[in-house]
């Protein structure tokens, strides 16, 4: 009997990964581009959203900031959309003579990925969470790290599949920036989940940035000791945020009487935990929407060898 293929799984995983890191040294301007962007990115966001306060108004630049970072996470992604378009016809060609099995070349392109995405979530987590000011100290930071490393991996997941089914580079940039900016509305940011309308929530669902999002609130937010809005800061987000300060605590001495409960400038008004419930946040834990984020990586990775299973014939021509 003649094997169909000549070199075990293994060793095909180890030549396919050899041969993608040897590209990817020959193109090293390629991850220095992303990288730069990143850092880039990260810069920008550190020095608007710097050391935010815990304030109402500190409250509403977090989500801001939660939202624009978890976005750009999967929009650096999609640098990885012509890699494998630009291999098609070598791939159709080595695969319809049995050079390699399909499952070998997307775990080796997966694996030869998990570094770049390492240290492309450590510099973005490193430019921003102790510039902006966010909570956790240590431990917060590294969830904030693994959150950024799912993210980056889900987004590298999701775009890596569609390379695998769209035919073209600019076809599959408009898809894939399209698709991003609706899983970016029903995130939750925009919109809570319980506004969303019935007909629109399996879309919530399904967007790759409402777990992660969700995961980054929950880290800064969960904290109940954490104090947020104070006694006068309840006037700050209304038309009365204007007035002097003098009239507020006239106005808390009022609100104090009406309803029998002593509330002064310094009474915490509002907590972490009552900032997720305003979210809509409160079905998951963060460490749960941390697995969902890593396992729609492993998704797109099995629909992506399921793409080249179906979408290149083993064909000889």
């Amino acid at each position: 009997m003649v094997p169909t293929f000549a070199n075990p799984f293994w060793k095909e995983m180890v030549v396919l990964s050899k041969r993608s890191i040897l590209n990817s040294k020959r193109m090293p301007e390629l991850f220095g581009i992303r990288l730069a962007a990143v850092l880039v990115t990260g810069s920008i966001l550190a020095t608007v959203f710097w050391q935010l306060d815990n304030s109402p108004k500190g409250v509403q630049e977090r989500l801001g900031f939660f939202a624009f970072a978890m976005s750009t996470t999967y929009y650096t992604c999609a640098d990885a959309l012509p890699v494998f378009l630009q291999e098609r016809y070598i791939f159709m060609r080595e695969t319809a003579y049995n050079a390699y099995r399909r499952l070998s070349y997307v775990i080796s392109n997966a694996l030869v990925a998990l570094p770049g995405l390492i240290f492309l979530s450590f510099a973005f987590a490193m430019a921003t969470f102790w510039a902006v000011g966010l909570d956790g100290g240590l431990s917060g930071f590294l969830f904030y790290f693994l959150i950024m490393f799912a993210s980056f991996w889900s987004g590298s997941s999701f775009v890596t599949f569609l390379s695998g089914v769209v035919p073209h580079v600019m076809l599959g940039y408009t898809i894939v920036v399209a698709i991003l900016a609706y899983f970016l509305l029903f995130s939750g940011f925009f919109i809570n989940r319980d506004r969303i309308p019935g007909y629109w929530i399996w879309f919530h669902y399904l967007s790759l940035v409402k777990y992660p999002y969700e995961a980054v609130l929950r880290n800064e937010f969960e904290n109940p000791s954490k104090c947020l809005v104070r006694g006068i800061q309840i006037f700050d987000n209304s038309p009365l945020g204007e007035i002097p300060s003098a009239m507020k605590v006239r106005l808390l001495q009022s609100v104090s009487k009406s309803l029998g409960v002593r509330i002064t400038r310094s009474t915490c008004m509002t907590t972490g935990l009552d900032i997720l419930k305003q979210e809509g946040i409160t079905d998951l834990s963060k460490w749960n929407c941390l697995l969902i984020t890593v396992a729609w990586g492993f998704l797109f990775r099995i629909l992506f060898y399921f793409s080249l299973l179906l979408g290149s014939k083993n064909k000889r021509s």
